[in-house]
C-alpha cells in the first residue's frame, strides 16, 4: 500500500512539473532582432572634398583665436602703432620701429639714394631688412609703383633698368594681356626687393586728358577699367604682392588734393554706374587694401572729405562689400589739414572708419591717438577692430612667425 502510494505521489509531482513548464511558464517565440538594443545611426562617410572643408575651418578658427590671443597681449601703444604705414623717416628709421610700433613703412624716392647717390641692390635690399629685423610684428613695406608718372623704386638704375611704364601706354601697344605681365614682372621684382605692398593699381575712371588725375589712370571707361582691376589684383595676389586700389570713391574730374580742397559735385548715379565699379572688381578679386582719398563728395558727405568721413566708409563697406583693410590718403596733404581738431587728424580718420593712417607727423599723431583712447572720446574698440584687421592681413600675406613658435 505504502509503494502504491508512493508511486501516486510520484506521478502527480511529475504531471505538476510538466504541466508548469508547458501552461504556466510557456517560451515566447522570438522573432529576427526582438529583444537586441537598437542599432546607433551610422555616420555617413565624409567625401574627401567634405574633409578638407572640416580641416580648413578648423584650421581657420585655430588661426583666428591665435590672432585675437596675439591682440589681446598687445598693450595700447603696441595697438596704435601697428595703424600707422608712415612715410619712411629721414633719420631712426629702425629706432622708430620699436619705439611706435610701427605697421609699415611707406617709401618714396629719397629713400632709394644715400644722399644723392643710388643705393646698389644689396645695399637696398639690407635697409629693408634692418627694418623687418626691428620689428616685432612684420613690417608692411610699401612704394608707389603704378608706372608712368608715378614710380619709385624703378627710377633707381641699380635696380630697374628702365621706369615701369604707364598703364595707358603698356594698354596701347599690348591690351589687358600685356597689363597683366607687367604686374607680375613688377610684383615679382618689387617682392625680391622686400617691398611687400605696391600702393597700385589706380581704379580712377578718366577719359579727358585735362583731368588731373588722368595720366595715372588705364583712361578708359568704367567697364574696361574694371577689366583692368579684376586682372591686375589677381595677378599681383598670386604672385604674393600686396595691392592697394586708389582713391576711393573715384577721383573723376576733381583738382589736385595735394595743394587744396577738392570738391565733388557729381551725382551718386555718376558714381554707381562708374566710378564705383573698378572698387568693386578689386574687391571681388581680393585686395587688401582700399586708399580713401581726400575728396568732398557732396553726395556722400557735404562737409568731410572722404578720408575723414564715416558716410563714404559706409559706402565702402557696405555698397561695395569690402572687408579689408581701409587706409588713408596722406594726411599730410593741404586738403585734410583744415580738419584736424587740435592737429590730432588721425584720430578723426580712425573715428570715420579707417584701420590705418598714411602720415609722415606719425611723432606726433601716434601720441595723439593714445592720448584720445585713454580720455574716452576714441573707443579702444576701434582700435582692436582696425588692429585685428591688420594683424589678419599680415598673417594672409607675409605671415606672423610668433602665431606659430
Amino acid at each position: 500500500m505504502r509503494r502504491f502510494l508512493a508511486a501516486v505521489i510520484a506521478a502527480l509531482t511529475l504531471f505538476s512539473l510538466s504541466g508548469c513548464a508547458k501552461v504556466e511558464c510557456p517560451t515566447e517565440p522570438v522573432t529576427p532582432g526582438q529583444g537586441e538594443e537598437p542599432a546607433a545611426p551610422t555616420e555617413p562617410e565624409l567625401t574627401p572634398e567634405e574633409i578638407a572643408e572640416q580641416e580648413r575651418l578648423a584650421a581657420e578658427k585655430a588661426r583666428e583665436e591665435r590672432l585675437q590671443a596675439l591682440l589681446d597681449s598687445m598693450t595700447l601703444e603696441e595697438k596704435v602703432g601697428q595703424l600707422f604705414f608712415v612715410r619712411c623717416p629721414e633719420t631712426n628709421a629702425v629706432e622708430d620701429i620699436s619705439t611706435y610700433h610701427l605697421g609699415g613703412y611707406l617709401l618714396f624716392g629719397r629713400d632709394y639714394k644715400d644722399g644723392d647717390i643710388w643705393l646698389t641692390r644689396d645695399q637696398f635690399t639690407q635697409k629693408l631688412q634692418s627694418y623687418q629685423d626691428a620689428a616685432s610684428i612684420p613690417l608692411f613695406i610699401g612704394s608707389d609703383e603704378e608706372g608712368g608718372t608715378v614710380t619709385r623704386a624703378s627710377r633707381n638704375p641699380n635696380l630697374f633698368s628702365e621706369p615701369f611704364k604707364s598703364p595707358q601706354a603698356i594698354y596701347s601697344t599690348g591690351g589687358m594681356e600685356a597689363l597683366a605681365q607687367d604686374a607680375l614682372d613688377k610684383s615679382q621684382s618689387l617682392l625680391d626687393l622686400g617691398i611687400n605692398v605696391n600702393f597700385a593699381p589706380v581704379c580712377d575712371v578718366s577719359t579727358d586728358p585735362n583731368d588731373f588725375i588722368y595720366d595715372r589712370t588705364l583712361g578708359q571707361d568704367a567697364e574696361t577699367t574694371a577689366d583692368y582691376i579684376t586682372r591686375t589684383v589677381l595677378t599681383m595676389g598670386d604672385a604674393g604682392e600686396m595691392a592697394v586700389l586708389k582713391h576711393f570713391p573715384g577721383y573723376g574730374n576733381n583738382a589736385d588734393t595735394h595743394t587744396g580742397i577738392a570738391v565733388d559735385e557729381r551725382p551718386m548715379e555718376t558714381f554707381e554706374t562708374s566710378d564705383l565699379l573698378p572698387f568693386k572688381a578689386g574687391i571681388e578679386a581680393g585686395t587688401p587694401f582700399v586708399l580713401v582719398s581726400h575728396n568732398i563728395v557732396n553726395c556722400m558727405d557735404t562737409e568731410l572729405p572722404a578720408s575723414l568721413s564715416p558716410a563714404v566708409h559706409k559706402v565702402l563697406r557696405e555698397t561695395c562689400g569690402f572687408e579689408g583693410i581701409a587706409i588713408t590718403d596722406d594726411l599730410a596733404m593741404d586738403a585734410v589739414k583744415a580738419y584736424a581738431k587740435e592737429g590730432a587728424v588721425a584720430v578723426m580718420a580712425l573715428q570715420a572708419g579707417n584701420d590705418m593712417v598714411i602720415t609722415t607727423d606719425y611723432r606726433t599723431q601716434i601720441p595723439a591717438v593714445i592720448a584720445a583712447v585713454q580720455e574716452g572720446t576714441l573707443a579702444e574698440s576701434v582700435i582692436d577692430s582696425a588692429c585685428l584687421r591688420v594683424l589678419k592681413c599680415k598673417d594672409d600675406h607675409i605671415y606672423i612667425p610668433s602665431l606659430y613658435s
